[in-house]
C-alpha cells in the first residue's frame, strides 16, 4: 500500500509475529477431557467475523502438563491467532484468538505476536482479511506454507493507534453484531410463521370454511366426502382404461367383464386415530388422491445414445422447489417416455435421505423441462382430479404431514427411506374442492410474502458481512481514524524489535539455554 500514512510502515507477517504449526494429535487423546491445556483442531474454529470469539466454548481434547511434555508441544500464548493451512477450511474465514494458553493440531497455523509491536487483536482482525487460498499450493489438498504466510505483507500502525483502531472496529463491529443477530431473529420468525400458515390452511382456519359460506349464503355444497368418493370413480377408471389398452396392445382383448375384479382398492385412512376435522372436510390417504408411481434405476444400459431424454435425480429436488440448474440425460426404452413422463402438478418426494431431516423433500413440477422422466430415488405422486397439488404439497410440509413422514420412514445403516407403499398409506385432509382453491390462494399469497422479506433479510446480512470487509480495508489503510502526529511511528517500533532480536542472537549461550515446554 503506497498511500499508507507517514506514521505507518509496510512489513512482513515474519517481521511482527511468529509463525508457527500446531502438532500431531495423538489419538490416544481423542475424546479427553481432562487437562490444564485445549488442545483445537480445526472443526473447533468456526467460520466468523467476530472479534477472536470463534472457538467452541469448550474444546473436545484437553492435555495435562507432563502429556504436552511427552508430545515436545509448546503451548501457544493467550493473544496468538490461529488459522486453518490445509483443506477445504482454506477458503473460509476460520479465524480464532486464543484466551488461554492452548495447543492446536498439524493442520492450524499460529500467528504469535511480538509484544511491544503488534495489538493481538490488530493483528486478528488483519488475518481476517487475507484471502488464503490465493496462497496456497496447487495440489489435490490444497495447503499453505509457513515460508508464504511470513512473506504476507501487513501495514504496521504506530502502537497507539493500533490500538484506537482495534477500539474502533469492536465498537463497529458491536453494532453490526446486533444488527446481525436482529436479522437472524426476523428469519427465524418468519421460519416459524411460515410453518403456522401452512398448520392454519391445513387445519381450515386460513379461509372461511366452504361449509359456512354456503350456510351464509343459503347454498348447497359438494361436501369432500362426496369430492372423494368422485376422485375414487376417476381413479378406477383410469385404472381400466390403462388396464383395457395394455390387454389390447397385447393382443387379448378381454372376453368379458372379470377382468374389473381385480381392481386393488386403495387403502383407506383409520379414523380412530386421526384428529377431527372442519365440517365439510374428510380425511383420506395419499393412494387415494394420487397415483404413486417409482422412477427409473440408473443402470450401464441406461447411458444415454439414441433415446435419449433428461433425467431428474434426487439433487434436483429441494424442499419446495426444485434446482434444475445441471440435468443429466438417461437412456429410455419403447413405452417408457409415455408411462414416466412428468406432467405439471406432479408432487416428486425424495426416497431416502442420510439426514431425518432431508428425508421425503417434496417440491412440485411445473412442466419446466419437456419430456423429463426421474430417478428411482425419486417417488411421483400426480394427483388426481378434484386433489390441488398445492394443497397437498402444503399439508405434506406441515407439522403433521412432516409427523407422518418421520414416523414411517425407517432407518437401516443411517439412511432413512420411504418407499411407494409407505407414501401410500400417508393420510391428509381434504376439503371441498372450492375450498381447495381459496386456501391455496391466500396461502401463495402469504408465502410468496413471506419469502420476498426472507430475501430482503438475506440481503440485509450479506450487505452486514461486505461492511465488515469493507471496514477492515479502511482500517488497514489508514484511513479508519485519524491520525496523532505525538504517536510514535511504526518505523520506530519495528527498529526496536529489530535489534532485540539482533541483540538475543549474539548474546552468550547461557542465556538461550532451552526452556521447558511448559511453564
Amino acid at each position: 500500500m503506497n498511500d499508507l500514512p507517514n506514521s505507518w510502515v509496510q512489513t512482513r507477517l515474519a517481521d511482527v509475529c511468529r509463525v508457527a504449526s500446531g502438532y500431531g494429535f495423538p489419538e490416544r487423546l481423542q475424546g479427553k477431557r481432562e487437562g490444564e491445556l485445549p488442545f483445537y483442531k480445526v472443526g473447533d474454529i468456526s467460520e466468523t467475523w467476530k472479534r477472536g470469539e470463534s472457538l467452541l466454548g469448550r474444546a473436545e481434547h484437553y492435555l495435562n502438563r507432563d502429556e504436552a511434555n511427552e508430545l515436545r508441544a509448546t503451548p501457544f500464548p493467550p493473544g496468538s491467532t490461529v488459522l486453518a493451512k490445509i483443506g477445504a477450511a482454506i477458503g473460509l474465514n476460520r479465524r480464532a484468538m486464543l484466551s488461554v494458553p492452548s495447543l492446536v493440531d498439524n493442520n492450524v497455523m499460529a500467528l504469535v505476536p511480538d509484544p511491544g509491536v503488534i495489538n493481538p487483536k490488530y493483528l486478528f482482525h488483519f488475518s481476517c482479511t487475507l484471502r488464503l487460498m490465493e496462497y496456497a499450493q496447487a495440489t489435490t489438498v490444497p495447503s499453505v506454507r509457513k515460508s508464504d504466510i511470513e512473506e504476507i505483507s501487513i501495514p504496521i500502525a504506530p502502537g497507539h493507534e493500533q490500538n484506537r483502531i482495534v477500539d474502533e472496529i469492536e465498537k463497529q463491529f458491536t453494532r453490526l453484531d446486533a444488527a446481525t443477530a436482529a436479522l437472524k431473529r426476523v428469519q427465524a420468525n418468519l421460519k416459524r410463521y411460515r410453518a403456522s400458515v401452512l398448520k392454519a390452511a391445513c387445519e381450515g382456519r386460513l379461509v372461511p370454511t366452504e361449509a359456512e359460506l354456503a350456510r351464509n349464503e343459503g347454498r348447497d355444497y359438494e361436501p369432500a366426502g362426496q369430492l372423494l368418493q368422485r376422485i375414487l370413480r376417476e381413479r378406477r377408471a383410469r385404472w381400466e382404461a390403462d388396464t383395457l389398452a395394455k390387454m389390447i396392445a397385447s393382443g387379448k382383448p378381454p372376453k368379458d367383464d372379470r377382468w374389473k375384479q381385480k381392481y386393488k382398492e386403495p387403502i383407506s385412512p383409520d379414523l380412530a386415530k386421526l384428529p377431527p376435522l372442519p365440517e365439510g372436510w374428510c380425511w383420506a390417504t395419499f393412494e387415494q388422491v394420487t397415483q404413486i408411481q417409482g422412477g427409473i434405476q440408473k443402470q450401464p444400459s441406461r447411458r444415454p445414445q439414441k433415446n435419449v431424454f433428461p433425467f431428474l435425480r434426487v439433487a434436483n429436488v429441494l424442499r419446495a422447489r426444485l434446482d434444475l440448474s445441471e440435468i443429466h440425460q438417461i437412456e429410455l426404452f419403447d413405452g417408457e417416455l409415455e408411462r414416466l413422463r412428468l406432467e405439471t402438478g406432479d408432487l416428486l418426494i425424495v426416497e431416502g435421505n442420510g439426514s431425518p431431516t432431508e428425508i421425503g423433500r417434496m417440491a412440485i413440477w411445473e412442466g419446466q423441462i419437456p419430456d423429463c422422466v426421474h430417478q428411482n430415488h425419486i417417488i411421483r405422486a400426480r394427483p388426481l382430479p378434484g386433489a390441488d397439488s398445492n394443497f397437498l404439497a402444503c399439508f405434506w410440509n406441515s407439522s403433521f404431514g412432516a409427523a407422518q413422514v418421520s414416523a414411517v420412514a425407517s432407518s437401516t445403516t443411517g439412511l432413512h427411506t420411504l418407499s411407494v407403499g409407505k407414501i401410500s398409506g400417508l393420510c391428509v385432509p381434504l376439503p371441498p374442492s372450492s375450498e381447495q382453491k381459496r386456501i391455496v390462494t391466500a396461502m401463495m399469497r402469504l408465502i410468496e410474502s413471506l419469502e420476498r422479506m426472507g430475501l430482503a433479510t438475506e440481503d440485509h446480512r450479506k450487505k452486514a458481512d461486505a461492511v465488515r470487509r469493507a471496514m477492515l480495508s479502511t482500517a488497514f489503510s489508514g484511513k479508519l481514524i485519524p491520525q496523532n502526529p505525538a504517536d510514535e511511528p511504526a518505523s520506530a517500533l519495528l527498529e526496536r524489535i529489530h535489534a532485540e532480536r539482533s541483540g538475543e542472537r549474539a548474546g552468550p549461550k547461557s542465556r538461550r539455554k532451552e526452556e521447558p515446554a511448559y511453564a
